[in-house]
């Protein structure tokens, strides 16, 4: 079994066209979004039409929750002034473009969604969000210390935990120990569609692979293959510039920061 996984759109729609066609040609057996469908780019409405129109499950992103509640604030750890100041714009543009319809659909979007697999390819729990189990908007990075992380996943009963947010793709296999033996939890980043922040401005998405093979006991047995799906960057770009939007995210998406 595949299972595609794909979040942080962030209203860049060339982006996401680029990766659905590219899903298309693999044939996954199920795909799940993992939030933050708009916000820093000119296409939420047709962002969230597409997803909703291919029937795709959808978890909110602490953007689609900010834009769902008609809020001022999107959960974002802006740093500075500067970014404070561009992430006030962005998120006030996007309040103000989005149809009806479409910020009922982000409001009530789910915050978590889970995959339990019994005896085949073994029993596993899968756990679905967009930051962390405990908070929409809590980042897990790479760098996490290891004790953390899986105090995160045995917390949430997660063999499996899957999670956007960061912008930065990763697969770590954490090792514990259950009645005597080493077992291991994964944490998955699945990088981001639409806004990428690891220098590689390619969309990304990620695929789950699970078969006859997978076992809790062998980490590499646990197969994630990470896409990177090249789309008209240039285009996106141009658009966030003509639009009402700062510029620089335009920069963001052509340097990928």
């Amino acid at each position: 079994m595949t299972i595609a996984f794909f979040s942080d759109i962030h209203g860049n729609l060339p982006a996401l066209e680029a990766v659905l066609a590219d899903m298309e040609q693999r044939r996954p057996d199920m795909i799940f979004c993992l939030g933050d469908l708009v916000g820093y780019a000119p296409w939420p409405n047709e962002v969230v039409r597409e997803v909703r129109r291919r029937g795709i499950p959808a978890l909110a992103g602490n953007y689609d929750q900010g834009i769902g509640l008609a809020s001022a604030e999107c959960g974002c750890a802006y740093k500075t002034d500067t970014e404070k100041d561009l992430g006030a714009q962005s998120i006030a543009y996007t309040n103000q473009v989005v149809g009806e319809d479409e910020r009922r659909y982000l409001r009530l979007l789910p915050k978590h969604m889970r995959l339990d697999f019994e005896d085949e390819p073994c029993t596993l729990s899968l756990l679905m969000v967009h930051g962390s189990p405990r908070k929409i908007n809590e980042y897990l990075f790479e760098d996490r210390p290891e004790a953390s992380l899986l105090r995160v996943l045995a917390d949430a009963h997660a063999d499996i935990l899957l999670f956007g947010h960061t912008h930065k793709p990763y697969h770590r296999a954490i090792p514990y120990q259950h009645e005597g033996e080493t077992r291991y939890r994964h944490a998955l980043n699945i990088g981001s569609v639409g806004k990428p922040k690891d220098g590689d401005p390619r969309a990304a998405y990620l695929l789950l692979h699970l078969d006859s093979t997978t076992s809790l006991t062998d980490p590499s047995s646990v197969r994630s293959e990470l896409i990177r799906v090249e789309y008209d960057v240039e285009k996106a770009a141009q658009a966030v510039e003509a639009s009402p939007l700062p510029n620089e995210y335009a920069d963001m998406l052509r340097r990928a920061y």
